[in-house]
């Protein structure tokens, strides 16, 4: 009798605890002065999407700064592909034009991890900008994840190639 009682505590905790954590995933973000925490990267709020700016229009020019790299499963800018963001925010500094980040993966993972992961490689070039000083309010980011590979190998060498942040400029 005292076997049964004991599973039939556990069981209800175990359940309990469980209805407890599924709740969680319901609750309400955090806002701060009207921004919710998925709005925020490195402490500075993401700008509102502009109207008519996206990476891949016709009015966003591509290819005005190289591309910056990662390694696999990676958010992390390394020295070498730092040094790239000096230009960028440089003329981030100088100019009044939009800066659009997409970032990119390999083919490995599922599309949706790969969706978050190249947005997630996207906000850590853009925070390494505002650190550069760039205008927080002109930069967006955006991820394709493993949609658009410049390389269309299956190996090593072409998924390196594909994890990257390409810069778009508005015209």
């Amino acid at each position: 009798m005292k076997t049964i009682r004991l599973v039939s505590t556990i069981v209800l905790c175990s359940v309990l605890v469980l209805s407890l954590d599924a709740c969680s995933l319901f609750r309400k973000k955090k806002t701060y002065a009207g921004v919710s925490d998925s709005d925020m990267v490195g402490g500075a709020p993401l700008p509102d999407r502009q109207e008519g700016v996206s990476f891949m229009d016709s009015n966003v020019e591509k290819g005005k700064f190289a591309p910056v790299h990662f390694g696999y499963d990676s958010i992390t800018v390394s020295p070498s592909e730092a040094g790239k963001l000096g230009a960028v925010a440089s003329f981030m500094k100088s100019s009044d034009k939009t800066l659009i980040i997409a970032g990119f993966t390999d083919e490995r993972g599922t599309a949706e991890y790969n969706r978050g992961l190249g947005e997630r490689r996207a906000q850590a070039v853009r925070s390494i900008l505002l650190q550069k000083g760039a205008d927080t309010d002109r930069i967006q980011t955006t991820s394709f994840g493993s949609e658009m590979p410049v390389a269309s190998g299956h190996d090593e060498s072409a998924w390196a190639q594909n994890r990257r942040a390409e810069f778009g400029v508005t015209k």
